[in-house]
């Protein structure tokens, strides 16, 4: 299966091409339509509900905007200790309680609660509100990596988690600070263990070429700045009673730091005991005044939320002017991504339906697009336990929620030139056809049978006249795809897939007769099964195609 790219002038695309993408960072001024607002939420959320579709297209771009960047949400209640097995027993938390404020553990409840902690996440991101604050989440765990596998406490895993939210819309620079403080990450990169008797580099070497600087083309630190940036860092550790991070002034290197030409030769003065902690500042004054930090935040968001390709014209059109906002805003997230999301440049027709959907897009999305209902609260046994499922389904996939598989996060988001093609090959793409199917044949079910599972009916209820064919496959492409399916295709769906084995067969009537029979007289089973059986084989075949790979 072949996955056309949208852009001519990406390299090594064979497709038939579209127009050169020229247009830049002004506000986009022309007509809002359906399709923007479709757009739009499918980049900004996991899947777009035809509820989402309808509810950002009913407003302004700007209100949309401001929807997505300023909606009042209290942040989440705790994850459950959920697992109602005796082999699985967690003695310190009983079950239906939190276990993010017990601070005993052993490895056996330790899995236990990590298994927690990521069917929590789960939840959230699928019953996210149309607020861009989860898809932020993501953005900053694939950037500020830490890997659960590696921590040793999943009370750790969440509390980096819950800072990324805290932070997830906030000030970048507050963020680096906050990171650098935070347990998981002192434990991933050495950071409890840099002293001034041994210092480690670990954490700030990554503090320059993962995390601020990059490695583009204006990243000019060097090896000595990265000792140096060890040497600042040396002193923090972490409570072993309160599982906190703490400063050790004794443990600091108070000597003064020199820093390379690059950072205009800086000097941080050394400072003794426990206003050692004060020269974190110093060092974060010092990198954000280059303004390669910008622009290496801007490309990473770009390559997130837009395309993976940054050509020349981009990098001037684009990222220049975001760089120069974020720098403007003091490093504010928000006002970025509002620019971002409000210019001709992100609406144009060449950046929709550009990008492979990651794992988690791809089936935590197919759970939004169709509404599949979960269980309630009260019953969290079952619903952790499906979205421990979903969990599963996307590290099949190759993404591990919670664990990147390195430092740099997963290569589909950084790995040139194949980028997010990273996300489909002989392994993958396979298997999201078996999610789909099984989606939308047989769902998932936990012990006691509770399941999940597209309804086909209620989803063709979406379309404005599901009783004319014509109008229930046009539709419904148009809410499952970003680009277009020639009609051909649909022709053959509607012949093939709808009408197959009704009298006529390439009379509409007959699908018609049976959809109305369906609404008048619910009560006859074979009809229902014959609509019913119909709608998914619609379904299942409208996501094996190549169109539904793409957002």
């Amino acid at each position: 299966m072949v996955i056309a790219e949208k852009r001519m002038h990406d390299p090594g695309n064979n497709s038939k091409p579209v127009p050169a993408i020229n247009a830049g960072i002004k506000r986009f001024k022309g007509k809002w339509t359906p399709a923007m607002a479709q757009h739009l939420a499918k980049r900004t959320l996991f899947g777009a509900s035809p509820d989402d579709i309808r509810f950002f297209a009913g407003m302004s771009l700007q209100k949309s905007v401001h929807q997505l960047l300023n909606a009042n949400e209290a942040m989440p209640e705790p994850p459950l200790h959920y697992l109602n097995d005796e082999r699985f027993t967690d003695p310190d938390v009983p079950l239906g309680s939190t276990w993010v404020n017990q601070l005993t553990y052993t490895g056996m409840n330790n899995s236990r609660r990590e298994n927690s902690f990521r069917a929590w996440w789960v939840g959230l991101m699928i019953n996210q509100e149309r607020s861009l604050r989860e898809k932020m989440v993501l953005f900053w765990h694939n950037h500020f990596v830490t890997e659960m596998r590696s921590l040793g406490n999943a009370l750790y895993g969440y509390r980096y988690n819950s800072l990324l939210r805290t932070h997830a819309l906030g000030n970048f620079k507050v963020l680096v600070a906050a990171i650098t403080r935070d347990t998981a990450m002192l434990r991933y990169l050495n950071g409890q263990s840099n002293t001034k008797k041994a210092p480690d580099e670990n954490y700030g070497r990554e503090l320059q070429e993962l995390f601020t600087i990059g490695k583009g083309p204006g990243s000019h630190y060097t090896e000595d700045d990265v000792k140096a940036a060890a040497r600042v860092l040396t002193g923090y550790a972490i409570d072993t009673k309160t599982l906190t991070s703490n400063f050790i002034g004794n443990r600091h290197d108070d000597t003064d730091k020199q820093f390379s030409a690059f950072y205009n030769s800086t000097v941080i003065k050394g400072r003794k005991g426990n206003d050692g902690i004060l020269e974190l500042n110093d060092m974060l004054d010092m990198i954000f005044a280059q303004e390669e930090v910008s622009r290496f935040i801007c490309r990473k968001l770009y390559r997130f939320f837009v395309y993976h390709v940054i050509d020349t014209i981009t990098e001037q059109n684009v990222i220049e002017p975001l760089a120069k906002t974020f720098r403007k805003n003091d490093y504010d997230i928000k006002p970025v991504l509002q620019q971002l999301f409000e210019s001709k440049h992100f609406y144009d027709a060449g950046n929709r339906g550009g990008m492979i959907k990651s794992p988690v897009d791809f089936t935590l999305g197919l759970c939004r697009e169709f509404k599949v209902a979960f269980p309630p609260p009260q019953d969290y046994v079952n619903q952790y336990g499906l979205q421990q499922q979903l969990y599963q389904q996307a590290s099949n996939l190759q993404q591990t929620l919670g664990d990147p598989p390195n430092v740099a996060g997963w290569p589909a988001y950084y790995q040139a030139p194949q980028y997010d093609k990273l996300w489909v090959n002989s392994d993958t793409l396979p298997k999201r056809s078996q999610f789909s199917d099984r989606m939308m044949l047989f769902g998932f079910n936990t012990k006691d049978k509770t399941k999940i599972l597209v309804d086909p009916v209620a989803f063709a209820k979406q379309t404005s006249d599901p009783g004319n064919p014509d109008v229930l496959i046009n539709e419904s492409v148009h809410l499952l795809y970003m680009v277009e399916l020639p009609q051909k295709d649909k022709d053959y769906i509607k012949t093939n897939i709808l009408l197959s084995g009704l009298q006529g067969m390439a009379s509409d009537h007959y699908w018609t007769q049976a959809w109305q029979t369906m609404l008048t007289k619910p009560a006859d089973a074979a009809n229902l099964k014959n609509v019913t059986g119909k709608l998914k084989n619609l379904y299942k075949y409208l996501m094996n195609l190549p169109q539904y790979q793409l957002m």
